[in-house]
Parts: structure tokens; sequence; C-alpha cells
């Protein structure tokens, strides 16, 4: 890759190409916990953009720029009402649109409160989540993926701050060689690892869809019958993975913060067994994922901790123009190519891949996926849970013991 190409693909803030892009999808921000009570404020960075998301006294949400027209202080430091956010320094009064209410030092009449716009941007919940979007208006339709709807299952929300370019998270999930090596031969020095995972990869596939990209691996002594070829799990264009086994479901969502940091969402939802009915969930839990030691190394001792280790080593930005690619890579380079081309089309005026227009299509999205993963046996439901991380999920007495009763 040359340097200038690398340039185009990672560099994520206001006015680069790659920003251009991503700024035409929806991403999740957080947890709809962390500002579930009136009166919220939570900062956060998305795209380059330092952000606001509040939500008022009447229980709406604002997405906001996160520091004050006036003298730049932050407004994360501010008060929020029913009318709208105040400057802690001099002030000023902000609606959840960005317009200008109140400018106490300012003579009443003054012109300059209709010209002062607070930058505001599209935001709902969906699922448990808070969802922006960054891009030009008309805003596209939030996709309303399965699992965001799904009745019947329970959900959790893991997180990761992570500190690399969004790209090398993703390009892992075109990779499906990975598998065998980094969370099979690898993760088994530890003792952990579904025997599954060290089955040799003898063929894999990528198919162009109309969401992304649809994955498939055929494993040795398996056939093209297997859920693992015949359907396959997809990567949702551009920053997401679906994934799961038959009890477990579950989208990794990438969401850059900038050129250097990334937060990686796990979103999980778990089917218990047949007969038993899944408690109401007022709240849908988040918990950290801890990917460093006590020592601040990072962990290679459970599936997802090995992710990030390959994620996270190359540096914030892996220098591409030394890499040297084999056939295997040709995921890889199909999810590149495909980057560059929803570059251009940008570019040309018309909306990437993926994007939503039509309320019909946006609702109850049902995306191929695979379900007989990691094999079965009485402790499956303990392997998959214990092996990644729903280790440490505040869910995973819950799930693993209704399996197990049932067993």
């Amino acid at each position: 890759m040359e340097a200038a190409e690398q340039e185009r693909l990672t560099r994520v803030g206001p006015g680069s190409p790659m920003g251009g892009l991503l700024r035409r999808y929806w991403f999740p921000l957080t947890a709809s916990s962390r500002v579930a009570a009136p009166g919220s404020l939570h900062a956060l960075r998305l795209l380059g953009e330092d952000l606001l998301l509040c939500r008022d006294h009447s229980g709406r949400l604002g997405l906001l720029e996160a520091h004050c027209p006036h003298r730049r202080v932050a407004l994360r430091f501010g008060c929020l009402d029913d009318e709208g956010l105040r400057c802690p320094y001099h002030g000023w009064k902000f609606a959840l649109d960005g317009r200008c209410l109140e400018m106490p030092a300012e003579p009443p009449d003054t012109p300059l409160r209709t010209r002062v716009r607070l930058g505001s941007y599209a935001v709902q919940e969906l699922g448990g989540l808070v969802w922006g979007y960054l891009g030009p208006e008309p805003a596209p339709e939030l996709p309303h993926y399965d699992l965001l709807t799904k009745p019947g299952v329970l959900r959790d929300i893991g997180w990761a701050e992570l500190p690399c370019n969004w790209l090398q998270i993703m390009e892992n999930s075109v990779d499906p060689y990975h598998t065998e090596w980094l969370h099979g031969h690898h993760l088994s020095q530890y003792g952990q690892g579904p025997a599954a995972y060290r089955r040799r990869t003898v063929q894999v596939g990528f198919e162009r869809f109309r969401y992304g990209i649809i994955k498939r691996r055929l494993l040795e002594g398996g056939s093209e019958q297997d859920d693992g070829w015949r359907v396959g799990h997809p990567l949702v264009f551009p920053c997401t993975l679906r994934v799961g086994e038959g009890f477990r479901q579950r989208f990794q969502f990438r969401v850059p913060r900038d050129d250097r940091s990334t937060l990686h969402l796990w979103y999980s939802t778990y089917r218990l067994p047949p007969g038993m009915e899944a408690p109401p969930q007022p709240v849908v839990p988040e918990y950290e994922v801890p990917w460093r030691d006590a020592d601040g190394d990072l962990r290679v001792d459970f599936i997802d901790a090995g992710d990030i280790m390959a994620w996270v080593s190359p540096g914030a930005i892996s220098d591409r123009t030394k890499e040297q690619l084999a056939s295997s890579d040709r995921g890889l380079v199909m999810y590149r190519r495909l980057l560059l081309e929803q570059l251009a089309a940008v570019e040309a005026g018309c909306d990437p891949l993926g994007v939503i227009r039509d309320p019909d299509e946006a609702r109850n999205l049902e995306l191929p996926h695979e379900i007989e993963k990691l094999g079965g046996g009485d402790d499956f439901v303990l392997r998959a849970m214990g092996g990644g991380h729903g280790r440490f999920s505040p869910l995973y007495d819950t799930v693993v013991n209704a399996w197990q009763q049932a067993v």
C-alpha cells in the first residue's frame, strides 16, 4: 500500500475523505444507561469531533458540539434544564438543536444571538444504545438490525477504549485464518479456546451483499452444508461485525473516536433454554472488558484479548507500506477495495453501500448468520461464555446457570 492511500483510508476527521464516508452512517455512541437520568451530560469523541450527549428533564436527547462558541469552555460542566444547556462561564444558553437562547451579558436585542449557533447532530435510541449521525442532511434511516429489536432475549453491552485506528480492527473481520491460530493454537497454551477453533481452515469465501460482505469458512472434516460455509456471517459495512453461536448472537461495533483511538462495543443477546422466559430488562447492563494485565501489558489469555493484542500491538496506525500480504489475505484486499470504491461513490454525490432511505427497509432487518459454530456438548455455554468477553458480563451467572440447569 502506498503511504497516500493509507492516509486516505485511515484518517477520519472533518474534511478527510474517509471521514466523509463514515459520516454517512449512524454510530452507537454509548449505552443508554450512561444518560438515563434527567440532566445527564456525557462527553465523547466521534470521528475526530468532541461532542456532548445530553438528556434534558423532559427526557429528550441532544448531541451537541462540546465547547461553547463564545470562549470555547467545555459545556460538560454546564447546567441542563427543560429549555436547554447553559454554559457555566458566561451563562450563554443553547437549545438542543443548537440555537442560542440567551446571552445574559449582552443587550436583549443583540443580533449576535440569532447568528451564533452551537453545532448539533441527529441522535436516536435503539436497543439500549444511543446512536449519533454526523453527516449531511437528510439523515438516512437508522437500521433496526435484528439483534437490536429481537424479543425474548437478554442483552448486555461490553466496551473497551482502544488506542488504535479503526481500520486495523475492521481488517481483522475479513481474516478467517487468524481464528485457527490466534484463538485456537495460541490460546490453547492458556487452557482456553474451544477445540473447534483449532481445526484447520481449508477454504474461505467472501461475497458482497446489500449491507456489506458475507464471510464463509470451511473447516477440515466439514462440508459445504455446514453453517460456517453455507450461511457464514456478515461484516456490516463499514464498521460492524455480526457473529454468534446458537444461544448467543452479537454485534461488534467499531466506533472511530479519532485517527488513533476506537471505542469497541460487544452487543450481545442471549437466548435462555426452551421453556425458560427471559426476565424483563428495564436497563441493558454495560461492562468494561479488561484488556491489560496488572503490569499494564496486553492480555492474550481469552479470545477477545487476543484480538485486541493483534489490533493494538502494530501501533496506533499500523504502517501498511511495510506489509507483505499473501493469498490468504484476499478478504482483506476485498474490504480495502470496497472502502476505496465507496469513497469514490460519496465523492460523486451518491449514497454508499448499506445506507437506507426507505423506512420499511430499515425496520427489523434480518442479517444472515451461522448458528452452529463451536460445536455441542454439555459444557457448550460454559466454554463459549468463559472463553471470551462474556466472562466479564454481569449476565454471566444468569446465562450459564440457566443452561446448566437445563442440561
